[in-house]
């Protein structure tokens, strides 16, 4: 399988190239385009119960899992925000990925939504995290809103958790208050940030989803009844 990013970094398109019989698993609604020689197939990954679990994380309860039949075949894959994608290569320990940001992986890479504990669900940025892990060499295309940034976290770093993307699980994590105390966060606008501690990548999004929806909100005009 190859896997080639263009458009980038603002309206990014990945376009994978599969040899006859190699298949890759993406999240519904992800498909821009595909050859005719390419198979699709409709599934709750993981049976119902994960359907229900990945769904509850913020995908899709479905996903769509694309092989090449007779010869060579091309799938082309979008995010559904504009911004960059990355392809990031499955390591041993595996990662972290902001839930929203995954768009799609080799067949065989398991993507575990991790629901409840302050840990693992940024209370008020309504991000859940899936634990990414392969038992074999892999992929896993991840997307941005706005262009992608890979930061190198040898000691401690703290980022808004309205920016991340994905992180490299060896890294420690906790999510906390921006500020001193409750009232301090509120009123710097930053909301929660997450700690992290440990030697380790984490890959950041330039733009805040939530914060843009809310400013795009603002400059509605109000409804009429």
């Amino acid at each position: 399988m190859h896997i080639d990013i263009g458009f980038r970094p603002a309206q990014a398109m990945a376009r994978v190239v599969l040899e006859h019989g190699e298949a890759i698993r993406a999240e519904s609604g992800a498909m821009v385009g595909m050859s005719t020689n390419v198979h699709m197939e409709t599934a709750a990954t993981g049976g119902v119960m994960g359907g229900l679990k990945r769904m509850f994380g913020g995908e899709s309860f479905f996903q769509n899992t694309f092989t090449a039949q007779n010869g060579q075949g091309e799938v082309l894959l979008a995010h559904s925000l504009c911004g960059d994608m990355a392809t990031l290569d499955m390591t041993q320990a595996g990662y972290f990925i902001q839930s929203t940001s995954y768009i799609a992986s080799s067949p065989w890479v398991q993507c575990d939504t991790k629901v409840g504990g302050f840990k693992t669900f940024f209370a008020g940025e309504g991000v859940f995290v899936l634990k990414a892990t392969s038992p074999q060499p892999g992929q896993v295309i991840v997307g941005a809103f706005g262009g992608i940034q890979e930061l190198v976290c040898d000691g401690s770093i703290v980022i808004d958790t309205g920016h991340l993307v994905a992180w490299d699980a060896t890294l420690e994590y906790s999510v906390g208050k921006s500020g001193s105390g409750w009232i301090a966060s509120f009123l710097s606008g930053e909301g929660l940030v997450c700690h992290f501690r440990g030697q380790g990548r984490i890959w950041i999004q330039t733009r805040n989803p939530a914060e843009y929806g809310s400013m795009m909100g603002r400059l509605l005009p109000p409804r009429r009844g």
